[in-house]
């Protein structure tokens, strides 16, 4: 049949070990220790179950699937996603298709851990993660005559992809890079705890908008990143709009992928209303980070460098690259996924902190041991030390995913849990379901941080994966590590949170996050 080998990873009962490792406890990833090298050969194909008996929802002439998307009459809201993905599980099984939407490919929505492993292992230097194709036709078609050739690393693909990922990974991802930010990162949250004390009320409650006022912290630290600049989200005094422009825009961008992308896509042939107003988002986008870039160069041309280390982060790609544009697509794809990214981790992060106040109070603990004076400035190593703390964000994202799943589009046949998927497919893997399981995780309904710093109990690498994995793992993940790292360091060395109003439920926008206002009592310790 002449099909090309893949990797193949026949399904069976789980074993989990541990890798022997030293340093930070989060090097101790759990692996499956079935091999994901065997080749997937003739013989597997012959065996696999045809595509067509993959269980899943069933559509129906003309509208096929998408219709269950459709307010009144649908079934699922695209905002209860994340239930829906669980209720796929529970209705038919470790792996769901789900076929006949207007305008994409299927869906399959795998949950096993092992199989997520081997598609992951298996995949070559340009995976194609099935990604905003709004976005997609926005870079290739309409601002066509501005991206060219350098889309960036956000809804782009294959070899264009590669190479622009190839230009700013290096000083983005080296951890002397993310070093240099720990000071200002720290700037910026102090002046953001100082912004949360005048805005408490009578009770120290915080403001009802207070979860928009996390994402003025997280756009002022992104903007001090990748633009070299202090925007004034936090500035109390700030007459400027611009930064909740941003904001409205990044949130604005992101929210409104899954209407565009799950619903009937008009918007690919007509200048619909939606689309229009994501246009003139992302141009704004655009003419923001070209405005900071050559305030940026122009500063370069007059700075005294003697070595490497005396750049930031944007002047390294200035300087590296000499092509402004690489530095201002860079920014656009850090400052557009990341603000609501960060912020809404962030949200869900203190939530429940303030409703889990046992391991609250051990996270206090350890930052009072490992920073006794709390005038003392951060360094890279204290944060290196908080273990708890980083176990407790770790243990957040495994039970309320931020990121409710990843994914894959198949560039050739495959055979997933024992089915023959042909190529196009995209493949779904639900983290937000995953990270529950008792197959992959020991007791997951129990919400326990120690479970990372421990070297026994179930805990399978693949359940959880917040940032990805592989070629296409997140670029900004060293930075919204120390962003959340130092929020919490700096907040609760000083003082508790706690939550007296009703229970959040958990809903999706762009990202999985309570939904509500988040009115947290803010108290000195």
């Amino acid at each position: 049949m002449g099909r090309s080998l893949h990797i193949f990873l026949k399904p069976f009962a789980p074993k989990y070990v541990r890798t022997a490792t030293t340093g930070c406890p989060f090097s101790k990833r759990q692996r499956s220790q079935i091999a994901p090298t065997a080749a997937l050969n003739e013989e597997i194909f012959a065996n696999a179950k045809p595509y067509s008996e993959v269980p899943g929802p069933r559509p129906i002439p003309l509208l096929g699937n998408t219709w269950r998307m459709v307010p009144v009459i649908g079934q699922y809201d695209i905002s209860e996603f994340a239930k829906v993905t669980k209720l796929f599980l529970e209705k038919y099984g470790r792996i769901v298709r789900l076929g006949g939407l207007i305008g994409r490919p299927d869906l399959l929505f795998v949950y096993d851990a092992d199989e997520i492993e081997r598609m992951y292992r298996r995949e070559g230097p340009t995976p194609f993660r099935p990604a905003m194709p709004c976005l997609v036709k926005y870079k290739s078609e309409v601002r066509k005559d501005f991206f060219g050739e350098l889309p960036g690393v956000v809804g782009v693909h294959g070899e264009q992809w590669r190479r622009f990922r190839s230009k700013v990974q290096r000083p983005i991802l080296q951890p002397q890079t993310v070093k240099k930010y720990v000071t200002p990162i720290e700037m910026v949250t102090e002046d953001f705890i100082k912004y949360m004390e005048k805005a408490r009320d009578d009770n120290k409650d915080l403001p009802h908008e207070f979860d928009n006022d996390i994402h003025r912290w997280s756009l002022e630290c992104i903007g001090r990143v990748a633009l070299d600049v202090r925007l004034g989200c936090l500035s109390p005094d700030a007459s400027s709009e611009e930064p909740q422009r941003i904001i409205d825009a990044a949130k604005f961008a992101l929210r409104n992928v899954a209407v565009l992308e799950l619903k009937a896509p008009y918007w690919r042939y007509i200048p619909t209303p939606l689309w229009t107003k994501y246009v003139n988002n992302m141009n704004f986008f655009v003419e923001l980070c070209s405005k900071y870039i050559n305030e940026a160069l122009e500063r370069l041309k007059s700075k005294q460098v003697t070595s490497e280390n005396d750049l930031s982060l944007l002047e390294r790609v200035l300087q590296s690259e000499g092509d402004p544009k690489i530095a201002t697509i860079m920014a656009l794809d850090l400052i557009l996924v990341g603000i609501d990214t960060i912020s809404m981790a962030v949200c869900s992060i203190l939530y429940q902190a303030a409703t889990r106040l046992k391991q609250q109070e051990k996270m206090a603990e350890e930052i009072r041991r490992v920073l006794p004076d709390p005038d003392k400035p951060l360094t890279y190593s204290d944060l290196d030390k908080l273990h708890y703390t980083k176990a407790f964000v770790r243990e957040v994202f495994r039970m309320y995913s931020t990121v409710i799943g990843n994914g894959r589009t198949l560039q050739e046949d495959d055979v997933i849990c024992g089915y023959h998927i042909p190529k196009g497919v995209q493949v779904v893997f639900p983290t937000i379901v995953t990270g529950n399981m008792e197959q992959f995780v020991s007791n997951p309904q129990e919400f326990r941080p120690e479970r990372w710093l421990e070297a026994d109990g179930r805990l399978h690498s693949f359940a959880s994966l917040p940032y990805g994995f592989g070629a296409r793992i997140c670029l900004g993940r060293r930075f919204a590590d120390l962003e959340i790292q130092v929020l919490l360091a700096k907040l609760l060395r000083r003082y508790r949170l706690e939550y007296h109003h009703e229970p959040l439920e958990y809903a999706v926008t762009f990202m999985y996050a309570p939904d509500g206002p988040l009115r947290l009592r803010m108290i000195e310790r």
